[in-house]
């Protein structure tokens, strides 16, 4: 009797193909692309879902992150193990340079650097001639990132006009600009939290150990748990406690928050997120409690 091959798929194998797909339609129609990676949990996905497109080949783009130079020692860390592992170009540039030149200005040492990434990751595009741009946003991150297109356009001067974008019927993209233009990609657009992490656990993908339930000192502050440190000192009148927190999102130490959690590892933290009403970056960062119209104003001016 002939063996009965399944073929039934899962939710998470319909993701992937597409993710790949996309990946893999970058590689064919852009000259110069490059994968963003910060080494938080969406550009580990998407550091997998390249070895799952290119492999055993080298990746057709190398990596590149815009460090705010606020950025947590273990996610530093990891990025840098990560990308030896896999042998693969990582390109860093960082705001602490283009504070240098000039282009970036703060009014103190410790104000958030999350938007001034903008300025920095437009001077490298322009330093490489990048064309495309892949990143890990996901739409369901907040309501101005639920505005992208997978292939979202950014013209001459790196700007996005959410009006300007071109129609993206079934699996067909635009990938065509001008010299000066770019695309931002966004592979995992249509995921959710709760699915990159699901994904982590069928991967067993590595994270930095921040993601997972750990000892810190915080403050709570304005409905948030902030991090005690000395980007982020407590303020007159704060009491400075001692819980079991995990981050959500990492970035920019000046804006990021931990939650409270006892998950240790991806099954417990897909109970949690399955079940929390949040989002996860309107839980975690200090700079996102602000109106959907600020954070797409913050976008059109080339924040990623």
């Amino acid at each position: 009797m002939p063996a009965i091959l399944n073929t039934t798929r899962s939710h998470l194998d319909w993701l992937e193909s597409e993710a790949i797909f996309i990946m893999r339609e970058v590689a064919a129609e852009c000259a110069r692309p490059v994968l963003l990676f910060s080494g938080g949990k969406d550009s580990c996905v998407l550091l997998r879902l390249a070895e799952k497109a290119f492999r055993p080949g080298k990746f057709p783009f190398p990596l590149m992150h815009i460090d705010t130079g606020h950025n947590f020692d273990e996610v530093i860390a990891f990025r840098d193990v990560r990308a030896a592992e896999l042998g693969e170009q990582l390109i860093v540039r960082s705001v602490e340079d283009s504070i240098a030149r000039g282009s970036v200005v703060l009014r103190k040492e410790t104000d958030s650097r999350n938007a001034a990434q903008a300025v920095t990751l437009l001077e490298a595009i322009e330093e490489f001639g990048f064309d495309a741009c892949i990143g890990g946003a996901r739409r369901d991150e907040e309501k101005a990132r639920a505005k992208e297109r997978i292939f979202s356009f950014r013209d001459e001067f790196g700007q996005w006009n959410p009006k300007a974008q071109r129609p993206e019927v079934w699996n067909l993209y635009n990938t065509r600009v001008h010299a000066g233009e770019n695309m931002r990609v966004f592979p995992i657009s249509n995921w959710t939290e709760l699915d990159v992490w699901q994904y982590i656990a069928r991967e067993d993908l590595a994270l930095p150990s921040i993601y997972y339930a750990h000892q810190r000192d915080v403050v709570r502050r304005k409905g948030l748990l902030v991090p005690v440190t000395p980007l982020t000192p407590p303020q007159d009148g704060e009491a400075v406690e001692n819980l079991t927190v995990r981050f959500r999102t990492v970035g920019d130490i000046s804006c990021t928050c931990p939650v409270a959690s006892e998950a240790a590892d991806p099954l417990a933290i897909i109970a949690e997120t399955a079940v929390t009403d949040i989002t996860e970056r309107g839980a975690t960062r200090m700079d996102d409690q602000t109106s959907e119209a600020s954070m797409e104003r913050r976008k059109k001016e080339g924040y990623f």
